[in-house]
């Protein structure tokens, strides 16, 4: 489908392109964002490099990986040594602040408009900055829930609580084997509720916004739309990419924007009325705020 038609990398010049965007974000009733691993990246969530040294310079050691993605897929010969890592993993990610304020900005920028986040990012950047609970759809999960590892239940657990304290106790890349988290409705052990395998829990809060989201959609037929996609790549289009691409071809009053390093493009159906930025994500929200 997508992947084989043909799409245009760039629709003008990088001011023009940011002057269709600013007048399409001005001119639109409503923004759909659809956000990926590239925002949360542009905010300073970076998963190798100097934050991976600073916070896993001991797992590096002991275990040879040299960034977090890899010591997330270790196999670890114990469950104490397991959740060590990514019991730091989830604090550092998901409890902490994201270095820059990126989706603070971004917020700025949409603030004002009728609008709905749909995102394949995990780390609950856009709650934390202020956006509306009520108009995110994380689709792929949350670092901040537990589930059932078979799962016996369409249930997810807070887990701040916990986290902290694992990442308080932990001695020696090793937690107290009190702290190992297990299902309150079996008893086996519990992990996150991330969408892995077919044994990821969509529960009911993910339920609701489900359909939150795709009342929010209907509601657009036919309106002056943005539909603006931020740092999505190919791993998983269809969640986004591909939907927002359909969308802005129904919709003659919609415009489509991608801004993506190194991976920004459309398809030439679409390219009168889209906007194709190869940019920093950061600097372009900078630019478009000022």
């Amino acid at each position: 489908m997508f992947s084989r038609m043909r799409t245009v990398r760039s629709t003008g010049g990088f001011s023009d392109n940011i002057k269709y965007l600013r007048e399409a974000l001005d001119g639109a009733y409503a923004v759909v964002i659809g956000a990926g691993a590239g925002l949360s990246a542009a905010a300073g969530y970076t998963y190798s490099g100097e934050r991976f040294k600073k916070y896993f310079s001991d797992f590096s050691e002991k275990y040879g990986f040299s960034d977090m993605y890899s010591g997330g897929f270790y196999p670890y010969k114990t469950r104490e040594e397991f959740w060590a890592y990514w019991s730091r993993y989830i604090f550092i990610n998901r409890y902490m602040d994201a270095p820059k304020p990126v989706y603070e900005n971004l917020l700025e920028l949409v603030k004002d408009k009728d609008y709905f986040v749909i995102t394949t990012n995990v780390d609950h950047c856009f709650q934390k900055a202020g956006f509306d609970k009520e108009r995110l759809f994380y689709t792929q999960g949350d670092y901040g829930l537990f589930q059932c590892s078979k799962p016996c239940c369409r249930e997810t657990f807070d887990n701040e609580r916990l986290v902290r304290q694992m990442v308080r106790e932990q001695k020696d890349m090793r937690v107290p084997s009190e702290l190992l988290p297990l299902c309150p409705h079996c008893g086996r052990p519990m992990t996150t509720n991330l969408r892995a395998d077919d044994k990821f829990v969509e529960d009911e809060g993910w339920f609701i916004a489900e359909r939150r989201y795709a009342d929010f959609l209907k509601a657009l037929e036919g309106k002056r739309t943005l539909f603006l996609e931020l740092g999505v790549g190919y791993n998983t289009p269809v969640i986004i990419k591909y939907p927002f691409w359909q969308m802005t071809a129904k919709n003659p009053l919609a415009a489509y924007a991608c801004v993506n390093l190194g991976a920004a493009a459309c398809p030439e159906t679409i390219a009168g009325r889209s906007v194709c930025l190869d940019a920093d994500i950061e600097a372009v929200i900078d630019i478009l705020r000022n």
